[in-house]
């Protein structure tokens, strides 16, 4: 059994050398991800914390670029040096994305029941005659950028004006709800076939899920692999043990 073994488990780590390197590409991505989504939407968040499984991501991602060539550097050329130091990576790789992963799922749960609080406020507050103001663009961006209108959807505005103490009977939305194929369109809620009808709550909490969804299983998977690889390198090492050392008799030297 034991003739096959160890050929089996360097071509494995060899491979798992491979594997890491890509995952670390896919790690970098859904950290990305994750930092863009908050830097674009950091109005409707709020918590800044909302970053750290992305930046967790990105650092686990930076150290499986060594550790993949750890891996191949011991399927060919076993190294008690490269061997503990690839351990001890492998050890610190998976406290990272456990970490990553754990923090993902919360945020994920707490930020989609915040969501509707934030974004009404936000949406509330909304001032078109002062656009340039930070919340009244952070409205207009997510509009545009998600194709929205309004919270639940497009009615949210009418509602909104409806509530206002001084308004017109003609109810806009803001142009930012316009569909971009109608360059002249103005808001106007009478010409509802010129704006987005899906709310941006949906839009926001469903990228939001995918987000941290994929740097929860993207961690959870890469675990995995690692656990692998290092099971594989536990068998290199189990069949190379230490060399025995001796303590000398004085009388050797005497």
């Amino acid at each position: 059994m034991e003739s096959w073994v160890r050929p089996l488990a360097r071509v494995l780590l060899a491979l798992l050398g491979l594997i890491l390197w890509g995952a670390a590409a896919a790690l970098v991505f859904g950290g990305a991800f994750v930092i863009l989504t908050y830097k674009n939407y950091k109005f409707s968040f709020g918590d800044c914390f909302l970053l750290v499984p992305g930046w967790l991501a990105i650092a686990s991602a930076f150290l499986l670029l060594p550790t993949g060539a750890l891996a191949i550097c011991i399927s060919t050329r076993n190294s008690r040096y490269q061997q503990g130091t690839f351990m001890y990576l492998l050890l610190v790789l998976l406290c990272l994305e456990a970490s990553s992963a754990v923090l993902a799922h919360v945020y994920s749960d707490r930020m989609s029941s915040e969501l509707n609080n934030t974004m009404g406020h936000l949406f509330h507050q909304y001032n078109e005659t002062y656009s340039h103001h930070p919340g009244s663009r952070a409205v207009d961006v997510i509009q545009r950028q998600l194709q929205c209108c309004g919270v639940h959807n497009y009615t949210d505005w009418a509602e909104a004006a409806a509530s206002q103490p001084l308004h017109t009977g003609n109810i806009r939305a803001p142009e930012s709800c316009c569909k971009e194929s109608y360059s002249d369109c103005t808001g106007d809620m009478r010409q509802s076939e010129q704006l987005y009808h899906r709310g941006c709550l949906g839009k926001l909490g469903y990228r939001l899920q995918f987000v941290m969804g994929y740097v929860f299983w993207c961690c959870i998977v890469v675990g995995f692999l690692e656990m692998l690889a290092a099971i594989s390198n536990g068998i290199l090492m189990k069949h190379r043990p230490f060399q025995d050392f001796r303590i000398l008799d004085s009388a050797t030297f005497s």
